[in-house]
């Protein structure tokens, strides 16, 4: 059985992350979506809503499920629930340069692959922080994220009012 893991912060999901998510379920058996929290970045929505924001888009995919990956290493987090290979997404050059040393340091610690999905042309142009600063000043990002995650935008509180991202009550 191949396990893969999809790994991001997701705050929030958007079209690019699903359609990435989705061609991963197709290469493997399973795919674990690792919802995870970077202490250098301020989230809008706790791991919990992101999570019920993944599951929500993805329930209908056989073999994905989301999880918190919590604060620790994505080699270690691999390991943990028996991955061999990390799916990244990229959307240029730029994510490439980025993600490479990460993906080698990722092999050296621990053996897992990651494998590069390059990104649809549709979305290439999307980011979670742009999703975010678009719909804060009032602009329309309904086609850029699924439902599940329309509903949540429209119906948070201002980013200061969210509890603490880190904790998640999920194992």
């Amino acid at each position: 059985m191949r396990r893969a893991v999809c790994p991001g912060s997701f705050d929030p999901l958007h079209k690019g992350h699903v359609e990435v998510i989705m061609r991963a379920a197709n290469l493997f058996d399973e795919v674990i979506v690792a919802v995870s929290v970077n202490p250098k970045k301020t989230y809008r929505f706790t791991v919990d809503e992101r999570i019920e924001m993944v599951e929500a888009t993805v329930s209908s995919l056989s073999g994905v499920s989301a999880r918190p990956m919590g604060t620790g290493l994505l080699a270690e987090f691999c390991r943990s629930v028996g991955a061999d290979t990390i799916v990244k997404g990229l959307r240029d050059g730029a994510d490439l340069a980025f993600e490479a040393p990460m993906a080698t340091m990722n092999r050296h610690l621990t053996g897992v692959e990651t494998v590069y999905l390059q990104a649809d042309p549709r979305f290439a142009h999307l980011s979670s922080s742009l999703i975010k600063e678009v719909h804060g000043l009032g602009g329309d990002v309904r086609d850029f994220v699924p439902a599940a995650v329309l509903r949540r935008l429209n119906a948070a509180p201002s980013p200061s009012a969210v509890p603490d991202p880190s904790r998640s009550t999920r194992p």
